[in-house]
């Protein structure tokens, strides 16, 4: 490219010379009184135009990227023609132009190199020299060289022009090829430099362009220069936008987030997304020093580690559940025995005929709470160890009505009104008696939220992976800080609760594969929506 390039700036600047000749040679006519020019302008301008339509030629040539080095070589051997041309036009040994055989000299050591520009000036010395001495001896008065102008000069004159114009040659070719040589090496090295950082700019801009994490670079005082598109979809803000922000006008949170002892930091923290979502971003920051070793800025990588920690939640809970069913196997066995035992010597003592009183009554309060220790042990297993659920094909709005209907017995449901919204094509793949006891403790936990009355709604939305079936009651709702407990096996809020219920439904629905959460809807009450796979 850098040879192909000084080709061009060399044929741009033989048109503007050439026209500055013609313009010279058009002032000397206007000048000259003795009419020994006019002799030679038409020969002058047909060169001239000859060189003005060469280098346009040449031009087009060079476009097309073809023939780029013996395209060279033609634009030295027409200069060499040209200027020992225009010699012979302009009065041979009288003519002011000899100096453009230099200029010759220097294209070659430009375009060609070191030894070219040798080859050159040897070859312009023996074209000057012959010019001079057929002048002298007269051999070229045929075309208008006068012989007397030579011997005018005198033999040692014309001995003296020629060796010092050889000598120039020689020494503007030695220092041309030199400098040529060493702008061509620097040229090189300059060229694979700019290309190692072509790819550098680019595979860096690849890489924060597609990478799967938050990357923003600040400067020392924390204004934001580079920011990604994974931090643009985090933040909502665009590049254009956030350059130049305080990082904490961005993210809150990090106030102060770069470490002054020089050392990277691993933080986190949750962020509130543009559309809504609580997230948790995980961060690093490391320090960037410039060219000199000096601290330029901070390089920040976040991404979100949500899934991660609720990942991590979920295996810590599932080998706590793992111990825990483990521990009450052994509980149940070594409780139910003793139990069992002295629920049979109660009721022998109750079926005794001198009992009476107070004492009946104390052995009747005896004998149903140890029907709700068993209950209660039995409910506990059940958390614990769920049993594998039997799948099946399940109508959905069938199976509601099912369970609506089984409900009106209740009194807890005589003034709330119940509502199947589920389309009767949907269908969901479960365990149908593991799926009545979830229903039933759902509806039951709506109820009691609505000791006055109220209405339970019950829908279901379909995606080609997954059911989703809600729950909703228009009762008191669910506090933000009880959310978070409400799935915990002994946490209730209700006097007589055991805080089993819902922690049983969610360990049988994630037996399922699916999910069970709480939702808050906008105009009060609870929705807890049952995720389900699609089989």
């Amino acid at each position: 490219m850098g040879s192909e390039r000084r080709l061009r700036l060399f044929i741009y600047a033989r048109i503007i010379v050439s026209f500055l000749f013609l313009a010279s040679t058009l002032l000397l006519k206007l000048q000259d009184t003795s009419g020994e020019i006019e002799r030679f302008q038409p020969g002058i301008i047909r060169l001239m135009a000859f060189s003005f339509l060469f280098s346009l030629a040449s031009l087009q040539v060079l476009k097309r990227q073809r023939f780029t080095q013996f395209l060279a070589y033609l634009q030295v051997i027409w200069d060499l023609l040209f200027v020992t041309v225009l010699l012979l036009f302009t009065g041979g040994i009288l003519s002011p132009y000899s100096f453009l055989y230099l200029l010759s000299i220097m294209a070659a050591g430009m375009l060609l190199g070191r030894r070219q520009a040798l080859y050159t000036a040897s070859l312009c010395g023996i074209l000057y020299g012959t010019i001079l001495d057929f002048q002298y001896f007269g051999y070229l008065a045929s075309i208008g060289l006068k012989q007397e102008d030579a011997l005018q000069v005198g033999a040692l004159r014309l001995f003296y022009t020629i060796s010092f114009n050889l000598i120039a040659f020689g020494f503007s070719a030695f220092i041309t090829g030199l400098l040529a040589e060493r702008a061509r090496l620097s040229e090189e090295a300059l060229e694979l430099t700019y290309i190692d950082y072509s790819e550098l700019t680019q595979l860096n801009s690849a890489i924060v362009t597609h990478s799967e994490s938050g990357l923003l670079t600040t400067t020392v005082t924390g204004r934001i220069r580079v920011f990604n598109p994974y931090a643009e979809a985090v933040t909502g803000l665009r590049q254009a936008e956030a350059y130049d922000k305080d990082v904490e006008s961005v993210f809150p949170q990090l106030i102060d987030f770069y470490n002054p002892n020089g050392s990277s930091i691993k933080r986190e923290f949750e962020y509130k997304a543009a559309d809504g979502t609580i997230m948790i971003l995980g961060y690093s920051v490391a320090r960037f020093n410039d060219s000199k070793g000096a601290l330029a800025g901070y390089i920040l990588n976040f991404r979100d580690i949500t899934n991660f920690r609720h990942l991590e939640e979920a295996l810590k809970k599932a080998d706590r559940l793992a111990a825990l069913g483990e521990l009450s196997a052994r509980m149940a066995h070594e409780i139910r025995n003793p139990l069992a035992s002295l629920c049979g010597s109660v009721q022998l003592l109750s079926s005794a005929t001198d009992i009476h009183g107070y004492d009946a009554r104390l052995l009747v309060i005896v004998t149903r709470e140890a029907a709700r220790l068993d209950r209660l042990i039995s409910e506990f297993l059940m958390y614990a160890r769920p049993a594998l659920p039997q799948l099946e094909q399940i109508k959905l709005h069938p199976y509601v009505e099912e369970e609506f209907f089984f409900l009106n017995q209740d009194p807890r449901f005589a003034s709330i009104a119940l509502q199947n919204l589920v389309s009767a094509s949907a269908e969901v793949t479960a365990d149908k008696n593991q799926f009545h006891q979830v229903f039933i403790n759902l509806l039951q936990n709506a109820a009691d939220a609505m000791p006055d009355g109220g209405e339970i709604r019950i829908e279901c939305s379909a995606t080609p992976a997954a059911v989703s079936i809600s729950i909703t009651d228009n009762g008191s709702g669910i506090a933000k800080d009880a959310e978070q407990h409400l799935f915990e096996p002994f946490w209730t809020t209700k006097p007589a609760g055991t805080g089993l219920g819902l922690a049983i439904c969610y360990r049988i629905i994630e037996a399922h594969g699916g999910t069970l959460s709480v939702e808050s809807p906008a105009v009060g009450g609870c929705r807890l929506v049952i995720t389900l796979p699609s089989l």
